[in-house]
């Protein structure tokens, strides 16, 4: 795990966001297409609104969420539709997005289809992450129902999570797909989530779900 620190937010944003596009036109290089799963919420908004202009094939690259709340494709609290907005906009409106809500049928119903669609994208170009001060990534929360399976080897690529902390069932990728990303990065603000990441590193991943993925990760952090 390496760590690079900033002095502002924006700073960090423009680097991720550049680091990203390097590691994609490095992957275009030598590959027909190339792979991406990203956090939503609001932490990598401000890195898209810089990605999302860089000068990448962007038709040959398949975009996808870390995760998604069970909530139609419009509602505020889909990553779908923030990634939409703030992604999947100028030069990169032309990357294919692979969406992981299904309307009108339950996370678990779909679970084959999604994952015959992302299984071809294997294993994932990049990845990019956040945590939160419980140290759950995507939506591998500490203590949820479902874990222990979506943490193992042998896991799945998609696991269906349902914490008690959140209103809606969740679907996300299994630490497995996560962990094997060539290119992996985690962006954190705040002492509070430093602090958090700083315990995880000794704690077993059924506790600090973070500390399965973090093999090679390259950590972005400001205050």
């Amino acid at each position: 795990m390496k760590i690079s620190e900033y002095a502002d937010r924006d700073m960090l944003a423009i680097d991720v966001a550049n680091q990203i596009a390097g590691d994609l036109k490095t992957h275009l290089l030598h590959h027909d297409s190339a792979s991406i799963a990203v956090a939503g919420g609001t932490t990598p908004a401000p890195i898209f609104d810089d990605l999302c202009a860089a000068d990448i094939d962007w038709d040959r690259v398949r975009l996808m969420a870390t995760d998604e709340r069970w909530v139609p494709a419009d509602s505020e609290r889909s990553n779908a539709r923030m990634i939409r907005e703030r992604l999947l906009v100028d030069r990169a409106a032309a990357a294919r997005f692979l969406p992981f809500h299904v309307p009108a049928r339950a996370p678990e119903d779909v679970l084959a289809e999604v994952e015959s669609m992302i299984e071809p994208e294997l294993p994932l170009s990049v990845v990019l992450l956040g945590m939160g001060e419980d140290m759950h990534t995507a939506s591998l929360f500490p203590g949820v129902g479902g874990l222990e399976a979506a943490l193992a080897a042998t896991a799945p690529i998609l696991a269906v999570m349902r914490p008690d902390s959140q209103p809606e069932p969740r679907i996300s990728l299994s630490a497995r797909v996560l962990d094997a990303a060539i290119s992996k990065h985690l962006v954190i603000y705040g002492d509070a989530k430093r602090e958090a990441l700083e315990r995880a590193k000794s704690l077993p991943p059924e506790e600090a779900p973070i500390q399965a993925v973090l093999s090679e990760m390259t950590v972005h952090w400001a205050p």
